[in-house]
């Protein structure tokens, strides 16, 4: 099961697709974190979502978060496919130890090697606000980041 709405996030460091270390700690002390998990770069579903997120840029920035991606791809994959999309904002590579920090939220599918399609509304003392996911293959809309972002000024 997922992590829950009220649990302590677990923090973590990564890498961008630039090379550039990027934690939840650094992020979250600057302002609420977005965390959103997807299965894989170059994916039809997972490039609709993200070329929604990327679309609704305003939606992010008026409400004040830092807008951040996660997968299990390298940050090779992940730089060809930002710049390929034009995705302004940060996307990590949970690449290795393979799925480290998927498992520690608890969105790891062991059977399939990635991430469940998972959004994390993170507030900036590290607690989450909201969550919600998906089934394989089913996007999420940008009206549940809507609602959770919500949930974030309601928090």
């Amino acid at each position: 099961m997922p992590l829950q709405i009220g649990a302590l996030a677990p923090d973590f460091e990564l890498v961008d697709q630039h090379g550039r270390a990027v934690g939840l700690a650094t992020l979250r002390a600057e302002k609420p974190v977005v965390l959103v998990f997807f299965p894989l770069a170059f994916s039809r579903t997972c490039e609709g979502e993200l070329a929604a997120l990327r679309d609704a840029r305003s939606l992010f920035e008026g409400a004040g978060v830092h807008l951040v991606g996660v997968s299990v791809d390298s940050k090779f994959a992940l730089r060809a496919w930002s710049e390929e999309q034009g995705y302004e904002f940060p996307l990590l590579a949970d690449f290795w130890p393979h799925g480290e920090v998927a498992r520690a939220y608890d969105v790891f599918l062991e059977e399939r090697g990635h991430a469940a399609r998972a959004t994390f509304v993170i507030d900036e003392s590290g607690v989450v606000r909201a969550a919600f996911a998906t089934g394989p293959g089913e996007p999420r809309s940008i009206e549940q980041y809507r609602e959770a972002l919500e949930l974030l000024r309601a928090g």
